[in-house]
């Protein structure tokens, strides 16, 4: 089993910067393809970035290409999720997710293929 716990959300004005940070628990992630989501109200759940921890591969939904940057720390078992010059229309609750099945490997992108979620932290952008 996996624990994740995400942090680092909060109120920030359009134009402004988070850090969002998932800290895993229960066993290493170290082999684990790990990625952020997000759910708007009213909304689906949606990708966000996705982080494959054995190549270090990493995908990014193309609204925040250039913007946001996944990254990890594997000593410290932790995801990382930098946003940058954020808009209102990124307001969302931001979850962390982790899998290491072939599904979620070939296809970071579902939300589906996930068997692990955290919790999610609220991110609100005003314009």
């Amino acid at each position: 089993q996996v624990q994740l716990v995400e942090s680092g959300g909060g109120l920030v004005q359009a134009g402004g910067s988070l850090r969002l940070a998932c800290a895993a628990s229960g066993r290493t992630v170290n082999d684990y393809c790990m990625g952020w989501f997000r759910q708007a109200p009213g909304k689906e759940r949606e990708f966000v970035a996705a982080i494959n921890y054995g190549t270090g591969r990493t995908y990014y939904t193309d609204s925040v290409k250039g913007r946001f940057t996944i990254s990890r720390d594997n000593p410290k078992n932790s995801l990382f999720l930098q946003m940058n010059s954020l808009k209102p229309e990124d307001t969302a609750v931001y979850y962390c997710a982790a899998g290491r099945s072939r599904a979620v490997v070939a296809a970071p992108q579902k939300h589906l293929e996930y068997p692990y979620w955290g919790q999610g932290t609220q991110v609100t952008v005003s314009s």
